[in-house]
């Protein structure tokens, strides 16, 4: 193991952080905010600080490394980037003291609940992970220097901190081994012959062009530049944060804003942000055959329109979008301003508004982005099984999204039944083919072993967190307790896919903040695995990837 290295790049990773924390500060004076936040900067300064010196020390240490990077190392350099990343993230929060929630006490007076570094930790996880969870109860009182930075998170975690670290510093054919390892593994249409240099700069240029298409169409539909740009962030990266308490709703309900073309626009931008970006790289190198032959789009697709058709049947079945769009009921989007002058249009739903409710939640839950237009957990269990089964499938791998992915999905369904038939003909010998190529018996194995991982850290997360977390969090927040299972299989099974919604206890319009401090780190485990897939943060526990040979 080549340990000065990979602190050595550890410490680029430090540094990088550092000067993506700067361009957080001006937004406090201009991000429609109430001006200059002392606190706000102070803890922004002092993080960056903070990143400066750790990445300092750290490169000084390993700057007479050898150059040359094998997988052990990319593996490690990969893991604790991730980790470094969410741990050097929260010091923004933590060191300015940003309020988490407001507590009446005995005596009536508010009291003011500011972020522990597990809070802080808890946030910075999602943010870089894409999760979208949040301990915020009140959102749009922090202040924008930090908003601008919890959806910087997203806009990092993205595409990846490696892939832009293998594209500064480049790590000849180390750098293969960090994209491997960094990005899901992906069946579609293999890896062009291009130096990993350029492909990491083609894969971030193409991110980052994206972002900025998106942020000048909903400055176009009367966004500010401030929730334009962040709201861009949360959409490409499939994260979920927003800069306002209703999320996504907010814009739906303020008659500023038109509803149908924001919820288009994002739905439309979700939807790229959950395909393989390898595809993008094909279609602009003259190659768009690639995307429509593509197995795994085309279930991609397939499983949003059949999706959407299931929950808009359901939906309009059980009179859903009548039911919780009532004046005496404005749920998600109490916070929002002017929601009695559009609530006419809300109680008389027409099938085009049906139709783009499904599609947009679908849409936000396969790609585990996690915006919401609605309290979907209010509506019917039929179709809130739909939606939890999205979370689980999630998107294409080599995308922005959470969840198995589909290929290991598709794969999954195929062996099981192969396996079908070998039950009553034994002898018979099937290949699995993907798109006219046998499937290794290898990663046919991989595949089995990860969804089988994958089902066992939910029911593992579940039972630790139903044990460890009191009833009296359920009271307290007057929910059911005879929910608390199904609660915490939600939440564990949100975090663990990346999605960051759920129901129950941390349903449309709630949060995970009032949930005890050993919960919240335990979900933040779960995010990283989530994020990192298993199999690379495990391996560090192993003493024999320790070892010289």
């Amino acid at each position: 193991m080549n340990f000065r290295l990979v602190i050595k790049l550890l410490g680029a990773v430090c540094i990088a952080l550092g000067v993506a924390m700067a361009f957080s500060i001006p937004w406090t004076w201009i991000g429609g905010g109430e001006g200059y936040d002392r606190n706000g900067i102070l803890g922004l300064l002092m993080s960056m600080s903070i990143c400066f010196v750790a990445g300092t020390f750290f490169y000084g240490i390993g700057r007479k490394a050898q150059a040359t990077l094998f997988r052990r190392e990319a593996i490690a350099v990969v893991v604790f980037s991730w980790i470094l990343a969410a741990i050097l993230g929260a010091f923004p929060y933590y060191l300015s003291g940003t309020q988490r929630a407001v507590l009446v006490n005995e005596q009536g007076e508010n009291v003011s609940i500011s972020m522990s570094f597990v809070d802080s930790l808890f946030e910075s996880a999602s943010g870089f992970t894409t999760t979208g969870a949040t301990v915020l109860s009140d959102i749009e009182k922090v202040s924008p220097g930090l908003l601008f930075w919890r959806c910087s998170t997203h806009f990092l975690g993205g595409i990846g901190i490696i892939v832009l670290l293998v594209a500064i510093l480049g790590q000849g054919l180390g750098g293969k081994a960090v994209l491997r390892a960094e990005r899901s593994g992906t069946l579609s249409e293999g890896t062009p012959h291009a130096r990993v240099q350029s492909l990491a700069w083609s894969l971030f240029g193409i991110y980052v062009g994206l972002n900025v298409i998106l942020a000048v169409i909903l400055m176009l539909l009367k966004f500010s530049p401030f929730d334009a740009i962040c709201h861009a962030f949360s959409a490409m990266a499939t994260g979920g944060f927003s800069t306002k308490n209703a999320n996504v709703g907010y814009f739906m309900t303020d008659p500023l804003y038109n509803g149908a073309a924001v919820e288009g626009t994002l739905t439309f931008f979700m939807f790229l942000g959950g395909m393989n970006f390898m595809l993008f790289y094909w279609c602009l190198h003259g190659e768009p055959q690639r995307l429509f032959r593509d197995t795994e789009w085309r279930t991609y697709l397939g499983f949003i329109v059949a999706a959407s058709l299931l929950v808009l049947f359901f939906c309009t079945r059980n009179h859903d979008f009548h039911q919780f769009h009532a004046p005496d009921n404005p749920g998600l989007f109490q916070s929002s301003q002017n929601v009695g002058e559009s609530r006419l249009e809300l109680q008389k739903p027409t099938t085009f508004y049906a139709v783009r409710k499904s599609v947009f939640q679908v849409v936000s839950m396969i790609t585990s982005t996690g915006f919401v237009t609605d309290e979907y957990e209010k509506w019917n269990a039929a179709s809130s099984a739909v939606l939890l089964t999205l979370m689980i499938t999630g998107a294409c791998a080599g995308s922005t999204a959470g969840g198995l992915k589909l290929f290991r999905v598709i794969l999954g369904l195929k062996m099981f039944r192969r396996q079908i038939e070998q039950a009553y003909h034994p002898a018979v010998v099937r290949k699995i083919w993907w798109q006219k190529s046998v499937v290794p018996q290898e990663l046919l194995h991989q595949t089995a072993v990860h969804i089988g991982v994958y089902f066992f850290l939910i029911l593992f997360f579940s039972l630790m967190i139903a044990a460890m977390e009191p009833d009296s969090t359920w009271i307290a927040g007057n929910f059911p307790v005879t929910q608390k299972l199904y609660d915490v299989i939600s939440m564990v099974l949100s975090c663990i896919s990346n999605v960051g919604l759920g129901v129950g206890m941390i349903g449309a319009g709630e949060n995970f903040g009032r949930l005890s401090e050993s919960t919240k780190f335990l979900l933040t485990c779960a995010m990283l695995l989530g994020r990192l897939e298993f199999f690379a943060v495990f391996s560090l526990f192993s003493l024999r990837f320790w070892r010289k040979s």
